[in-house]
Formats: structure tokens, sequence, C-alpha cells
């Protein structure tokens, strides 16, 4: 798997963008790297965009543990996941709903489009190292 991180500085979004094929081993390193990012960036909101996940071999007991952990961001910050194909868009689902308590502003959604308004702007995204 791949990802890559941006961030909109003017109104401090950062974007996960995830690759490829997703596993187990793979998701929880990059929520690891999300959560340097997150307080490098002191971000304000975030977005993980699955849009380009070609395989995701990803654990339920995986999906429990993360949702189980610390969130990535404040508990008042917004944040999006990009789920475009219906396992992927599942598997959020079971995280938004197991992580509710300390997530409660996390949405789900199938495309960029509707993560935009879902966070209240336009974001200009530049790569983060």
């Amino acid at each position: 798997m791949g990802f890559r991180f941006e961030f909109d500085r003017a109104n401090k979004i950062l974007r996960l963008r995830v690759e490829d094929r997703v596993t187990d081993e793979s998701l929880a390193e990059c929520y690891g790297a999300a959560r340097k990012y997150a307080s490098a960036t002191d971000a304000s909101a975030g977005i993980w965009d699955f849009s380009s996940v070609t395989e995701f071999a990803v654990s339920t007991d995986l999906v429990c543990q993360l949702a189980d952990q610390e969130p990535v961001l404040e508990p008042t910050r917004p944040r999006c996941i990009v789920a475009p194909t219906p396992i992927v868009f599942g598997m959020a689902r079971m995280f938004q709903i197991l992580g509710e308590p300390t997530r409660p502003l996390l949405k789900v959604v199938h495309t960029m489009d509707e993560a935009l308004p879902a966070l209240g702007t336009h974001p200009h995204f530049e790569p983060l190292e």
C-alpha cells in the first residue's frame, strides 16, 4: 500500500490519500503516520481518501482495534472517510459506528465531492513530506 499526506494550510485540513492494496499491517502503519502528521500540522479537520485503493484486505478485528484507539484528531474536529467501493464503505461505517463516542463528527462518504461540503470548504492541498 502506498499513502501520502497533503495539507491545506489556509483551512488546516489534513488529507491522507491511500493507494493500491491495503492490508492490516499497512493500515495500522498508516494510522500511526496519520497521528504524527495530525499532531505536527495541528489539523482542524481531516480526510482519509480511499479512492485509489485497488484491494482492501483488512480484517474486521483491525477495524475494531483502530476504533478503540485514541482518535487521530481531537473529537471536536470534523473528519471524513472517502470510501467509494462497497467493501471499504462498509468497513468505514463499522469504524464510524464503533468509534462514535470518540469521533462524533466523523462522516463516511462515497466521493471527495461529498466530503468537501461536509467540511464546509474547498481546500487547496499541498504535499507533505
